[in-house]
């Protein structure tokens, strides 16, 4: 069985092995960091070989107005999101030294001609420092109550300002061109030169906590006399709409569970569904997509997803991340319901919210969410990439549309190395599915991957009917 600490250690260490850029400013920004790790049990012996083979940190997401009908935007950059994606460039490479005949590739031939398989003893776990942001993250509270993936943002009316686990309120607002996207304006924000003195990271949690114990006393317990209310931890993304809504009840019945959210963005509803949402979906469809099932005789399944410390539940984990699809049937072949094995480590990452409060020191400023995001895969040419709002860290507006300004993980960016592999293939040894010729946009070879639009069809039928599907105006780039 696999050692979760071993795990997170792993992981840990691989960031600490990054260059300093994109990384969160320590005791003043905190982020969150997820990873897809090679598990290789060799034949005839109980050696197991554990590879961090795609890393990703990052808390944002871009608002649906900035979605480009190019894909050259980074809309989701949530770690999970990020770490995945990063897979992607790492499976596209060893599909290339696969169909080149290169050795060492994590792919064999497989029974149908032009389709591969993962090699005997490979699987992939996933890893990530705090629990999925969306249904996996509504949990109870205990006392020891840490920030939640998903920071909860001021809306236009004033609802939901507060977030009472660690002060990190902000208005809603668009990014300005002069703002610094590693530090987003906070409402109340104190400074020296206003004369007004500064709190610290935590007496700001402690004054949350008081007026959250206020909040939860019964009518009765203006004195705090009896036990407080049971509260759970809440998170900022918001109810798909069409479904049920978030009651907004105090304590326990403020949100409703087991429903599809979008993450919130900076000051605009983003399309982006929650990472708790979008794990559930790679348990059934693979983490390999519609593109690369054009290459894979089965789906791409996590066999373990290991959490680092941080608040937890079991049962809420297996309730977003399993249950919600346990009962979807008529998959075609090579694909399955496949959830992952759920472990928890003892480990907390360094830059998590809770330790970036711990070590904080008086003069850093308010703490806050990096803005950066930061994206490491086991591949030859540039393994590192660094985005900030959708773009290369770095670039200005004037790079916007250009090839400097591309994250290497964005739609246009993944496509086009997609598009390398096909010219690599001997044509002779092509998938069936990839032998049309009218295959141009990036939307036309998704939906000739006709057996992972079969199994999407039946999970949106049977589990997800809300979940909202992308615009094809937004798929339609060569």
């Amino acid at each position: 069985m696999v050692n979760a600490d071993e795990i997170a250690k792993l992981c840990y260490e691989r960031f600490n092995q990054l260059p300093r850029r994109g990384k969160p400013e320590p005791g003043r920004e905190w982020t969150l960091l997820a990873a897809v790790v090679k598990i290789t049990r060799c034949a005839n012996s109980d050696t197991v070989k554990n590879e961090v083979v795609s890393l990703g940190t990052g808390t944002k997401c871009i608002g649906q107005t900035c979605m480009s009908h190019n894909g050259d935007v980074l809309n989701d950059s949530h770690a999970e999101v990020i770490a995945r994606r990063g897979c992607i460039r790492y499976l596209i490479k060893e599909l290339h030294r696969a169909v080149s005949g290169g050795d060492g590739s994590v792919f064999c031939p497989a029974d149908q001609q032009g389709k591969w398989r993962l090699q005997p003893g490979v699987s992939f776990l996933f890893f990530t420092s705090h629990t999925p942001c969306g249904d996996a993250s509504i949990i109870p509270m205990q006392q020891d109550s840490q920030s939640q993936p998903c920071p909860l943002v001021r809306s236009v009316n004033g609802h939901e300002g507060t977030d009472v686990r660690g002060g990190l309120k902000r208005k809603a607002e668009e990014p300005s061109e002069a703002q610094n996207t590693k530090l987003p304006r906070l409402e109340h924000q104190e400074t020296a030169e206003m004369g007004q003195s500064i709190k610290t990271p935590m007496e700001n949690v402690l004054e949350d906590s008081a007026q959250l114990e206020i909040k939860t006393r019964g009518p009765n317990d203006s004195a705090g006399l009896h036990s407080q209310v049971p509260d759970i931890h809440r998170t900022g993304a918001k109810c798909v709409p069409g479904g049920p809504a978030d009651p907004l009840h105090p304590g326990m019945g403020y949100h409703s569970t087991g429903v599809l959210r979008v993450k919130p963005g900076r000051g605009e509803p983003t399309l982006s569904l929650s990472c708790s949402d979008k794990l559930a979906h790679w348990a059934v469809l693979g983490f390999q997509g519609a593109l690369l099932s054009h290459y894979l005789q089965e789906a791409l399944y996590f066999s373990i997803m290991v959490v680092g410390k941080c608040p937890y539940s079991q049962e809420v984990m297996q309730r977003a991340l399993v249950t919600r699809c346990s009962h979807v049937s008529d998959l075609p072949a090579g694909f399955s319901v496949c959830p992952p094995v759920l472990l928890q480590s003892s480990l907390e990452f360094p830059f998590s919210h809770a330790q970036t409060v711990l070590r904080h020191q008086a003069g850093q400023g308010r703490i806050s969410p990096c803005g950066a995001a930061i994206s490491w895969c086991n591949v030859t040419e540039q393994p590192l990439d660094v985005t900030a709002n959708g773009y290369k860290h770095g670039v200005t507006k004037k790079a916007f549309g250009t090839a400097k300004a591309r994250s290497l993980l964005c739609k246009l960016e993944l496509f086009h190395s997609f598009l390398s592999l096909v010219s690599a293939t001997n044509p002779s040894a092509l998938p069936s599915s990839l032998r049309e010729t009218e295959l141009q946009t990036y939307w036309d070879y998704k939906q000739a991957s006709q057996s992972y639009q079969q199994a999407w069809q039946q999970l949106h039928s049977q589990a997800f009917p809300l979940w909202p599907r992308s615009n094809r105006d937004l798929l339609l780039f060569h």
